[in-house]
């Protein structure tokens, strides 16, 4: 399942809490000024850190281990794919952000049709997406599997200009429509999705696997 649309079904159904606003969404134990959407770490060989996680290259127990909390995990699957692994955690702190987080696992095609194979339930989420329980021994094994990337959902709208003023200029603006457009920051590995009518959607991966969230932007535009 193409990376960007893997989570629009999640995206509708976001609830309205406070995003980027100082003050906000502080709990005990967390730094306000740590692991911010806009701190990216990037190591100069490809590699990057956000939220105190590298995607590509730590396993699901060990970014489970750095988050904490107790995600979702399910297989979600548009008609006619396989579908991809992907943890949802309803809300986590990210420094004074409160907000939701999506890991996509780096699944093989063939481990994930053997693991529906084996899945003890199935639902169907907005349109025809499906989310697809997994058998208990297929959620251990799952825990050993790298994530690859790591998708952030603001619960309030942001426009171009905030983004802007906290991520600096895109090296590429996409645009989608005439309301919604693509920033891109390959060298950071993140793709800022700004929507005028609806919720915005961060994407971080490693800059070297930057090709996964830029390739289907070129390929079909249209629907992402």
């Amino acid at each position: 399942m193409k990376f960007a649309l893997s989570v629009i079904a999640l995206i509708l159904a976001a609830l309205v809490i406070p995003f980027l606003v100082p003050g906000i969404g502080k709990q005990a134990g967390v730094d306000p000024n740590v692991n911010l959407p806009w701190q990216i770490e990037v190591d100069g060989q490809g590699g990057s850190r956000v939220f105190g996680i590298r995607p590509g290259q730590q396993t699901l127990a060990e970014v489970r281990g750095v988050l904490g909390g107790e995600p979702e995990v399910a297989i979600i699957a548009a008609p006619d794919e396989v579908g991809s692994i992907e943890v949802y955690y309803a809300q986590l702190p990210l420094g004074f952000v409160m907000a939701r987080v999506i890991l996509t696992v780096d699944a093989a095609p063939e481990a994930v049709a053997a693991m529906r194979e084996r899945a003890i339930k199935a639902e169907h989420m907005e349109s025809t997406t499906r989310k697809i329980r997994l058998h208990a021994d297929d959620l251990a094994a799952v825990g050993e599997m790298k994530v690859k990337a790591v998708s952030v959902i603001p619960t309030v709208n942001l426009d171009e200009a905030t983004i802007v003023q906290r991520f600096g200029q895109p090296a590429e603006r996409l645009p989608v429509s005439d309301k919604r457009v693509h920033l891109l920051y390959p060298e950071r590995g993140l793709d800022v999705v700004v929507d005028a009518d609806g919720k915005e959607l961060l994407q971080y991966v490693a800059p070297r696997d930057f090709v996964l969230l830029r390739e289907p932007l070129l390929k079909a535009p249209a629907a992402q």
